[in-house]
This record gives structure tokens, C-alpha cells and sequence, in this order.
């Protein structure tokens, strides 16, 4: 018993101390991690603002049933700082010549939060041969300005206009501006016929910062989400009360066992 303690210890330890990486894309330098093994290859995109170490409550579980890539997009964490804005078009530009970098030629799985949901789907549709399967963590919808409006339009106008100008002034990117104007963004079946899950919160807050957070508009957002995932074939949508908008940070277990799950599905194809 004392041994396979002590080879589980090492094992943990080499996950949790895989090394940080930099590639460079051509103009920039990309900071990632790759852990694990196996045949299956999941990219993790992560939200708006976030470095790869918004990963860390789930990369070293996710590490031992298949390989992890995760990064850090420009501007972000390690990888090149400057002061440039942006399009959705160009980050999926950089993770097209990201995974060419690392000579990763099988499809991925797409795992993405929030902001990274919208690179992901757009990444997905212009290259549907590298992706086997997504698994978005309460992304970021086109509808979202919407709900807004339907449910005050007066105050949605306001907080609308804060969040398209949020960031930019300190040179980090367009990325608020991206997420509240970009629209529409590629459906089924632009996207193809591959599994894809949403798990999407629709806790209620005391005091909701936003309309999107109030409870009319966590009800709405969470119709939409189910809407959109089952418009897939392969597609369904989990909704939990218990996780704010970081869901792979208040319920871990979830995600993993649903990705798990996932896998369950890509093995049954083989």
C-alpha cells in the first residue's frame, strides 16, 4: 500500500508540475501546457481576461483520462504583452497556428468559458475537420444584448454601452467589444454534427450587478442555452443553481464528470 501511495504522489506531482511553454506563431509568443496522454486531445479556452491558469481547478483531474493543452492568449498571462485590440477572427487565427505549432493534427475536444465559447464556435465552423466535440462552460451568447433589452431597455442601453468600452483604455484588448457586439455568431449546422454540451448556470443573486444576472434574465439565458445546445444532434445543455459564472471553480466535479461523459460518447464511435 505504502508503494502505490508513493507512485501516486509522483504521478499527481509530475501532472501538477508540467512546465509552461512558450511557441512562437509568428508576430507573438504563445504561453501553454500540455499534460497527460492519450488519444484524445482537449483544448481549453478560457474566458475573457483569463490566463491558462484560470484552468488550474480541473486541468490535473481532466490530465489523467486524456491529453491537456491549455494556453494563454496574446496579452494574457505569459504570453506577448502588448497594447492591441483583437477580432474573434484573429484569436481563432492563433489557435489554428497554435495547435499547427505543436504538430497536433488529430481532431480536439473544445473546452471553453464564457468569452472563449465564442472562439471556440467560430473556430469550430471554420475548421469543422479539427474538432470532435465541445464542451462550453456558460458561454457567451449573441443573445445575450437582447435579454437585456427585453427586460429594461432603458437601463440595458446604460450598461451596454459601459461594457463595449470595459478594458480598452488600459490596452488589454477588444474583447468586451467583441463579446457585446458581435453578432450572429456560427449555429448547427455551420458548426457540424458533433457532440456538444452546455453547462450553463442559472443561480440567483441577492444583489444581480447586471440585468443578466437578475433572475429574469438567468431564466432567459438559461432557455437559450438549452435551446441552442439541442438544436445539435449530438447536443444537450445542463443547468446548475449551484455555480456563479466560473462554473469550473465552484463545481469542478461537474465539469469533469460530464467531460468524462463525453468521453464515454467519442469511444462509442470508435
Amino acid at each position: 500500500m505504502k508503494k502505490i501511495v508513493t507512485l501516486l504522489f509522483i504521478f499527481t506531482s509530475f501532472i501538477s508540475s508540467a512546465e509552461v511553454k512558450t511557441v512562437n506563431i509568428g508576430e507573438f509568443d504563445l504561453a501553454y501546457e500540455i499534460a497527460g496522454q492519450g488519444e484524445h486531445i482537449v483544448l481549453l479556452e478560457a474566458g475573457m481576461g483569463q490566463s491558462l491558469s484560470a484552468w488550474d481547478p480541473i486541468y490535473n483531474d481532466l490530465s489523467k483520462l486524456v491529453t491537456v493543452i491549455r494556453y494563454s492568449r496574446v496579452g494574457l498571462g505569459r504570453s506577448t504583452q502588448l497594447r492591441r485590440q483583437f477580432p474573434v477572427e484573429t484569436s481563432v487565427q492563433h489557435l489554428n497556428t497554435l495547435l499547427n505549432a505543436l504538430n497536433i493534427e488529430s481532431p480536439v475536444i473544445l473546452l471553453s468559458h464564457s468569452f472563449g465559447g465564442i472562439i471556440s464556435r467560430k473556430f469550430a465552423a471554420t475548421y469543422p475537420e479539427k474538432v470532435k466535440a465541445m464542451l462550453l462552460l456558460d458561454p457567451t451568447s449573441e443573445h445575450d444584448l437582447n435579454i437585456m433589452r427585453k427586460i429594461d431597455l432603458t437601463q440595458a442601453i446604460k450598461e451596454i454601452s459601459i461594457m463595449k468600452t470595459m478594458w480598452i483604455e488600459n490596452g488589454l484588448d477588444n474583447s468586451y467589444l467583441e463579446s457585446w457586439s458581435k453578432r450572429p455568431m456560427p449555429n448547427y449546422p455551420e458548426i457540424k454534427d458533433i457532440p456538444v454540451i452546455v453547462i450553463a448556470t442559472v443561480r440567483k443573486l441577492s444583489n444581480p450587478p447586471m440585468l443578466l444576472l437578475t433572475d429574469k434574465g438567468r431564466e432567459l439565458m438559461g432557455e437559450w442555452h438549452k435551446a441552442w445546445a439541442e438544436q445539435f444532434p449530438q447536443g444537450r445543455a445542463i443547468l446548475t443553481k449551484n455555480s456563479g459564472h466560473n462554473i469550473h471553480h465552484d463545481e469542478p466535479k461537474l465539469v469533469v464528470n460530464e467531460f468524462s461523459k463525453l468521453l464515454n460518447v467519442l469511444n462509442k464511435k470508435k
